[in-house]
């Protein structure tokens, strides 16, 4: 994977994230906040706990820290895996989330 393509396969990533976020605030009592920053987005929950998404621009990677951890991703058959083989990154995001808030949440 070329750079382009690398911020091409993030972006769709980053926007995932936004709309799943509205999309869960929409549909469920869930009080989530979403901040983009560049090439990163904070993930506030009500409370107050944090995930945070950001590129790793020259690894082509995409980090996610949460309570539980730090995680990194590649792109790898056509999703985002962990590098540790520990799990996609919308299923994971998914049980941090729904940790994190005491909610469950689906991303």
């Amino acid at each position: 994977m070329n750079d382009l393509e690398f911020l091409d396969t993030a972006e769709s990533l980053l926007s995932r994230i936004e709309a799943s976020c509205d999309r869960i605030n929409d549909e469920t009592d869930a009080d989530i906040d979403n901040q983009r920053v560049g090439g990163m987005i904070t993930i506030s929950f009500s409370n107050r706990s944090q995930i945070i998404v950001n590129l790793q621009k020259p690894l082509h990677e995409v980090w996610l820290a949460a309570k539980s951890g730090g995680y990194h991703y590649k792109f790898k058959d056509g999703q985002w895996q962990d590098t540790k083989g520990q799990g996609e990154f919308f299923e994971n995001l998914s049980r941090f989330a729904t940790a994190q808030s005491g909610v469950p949440l689906s991303f």
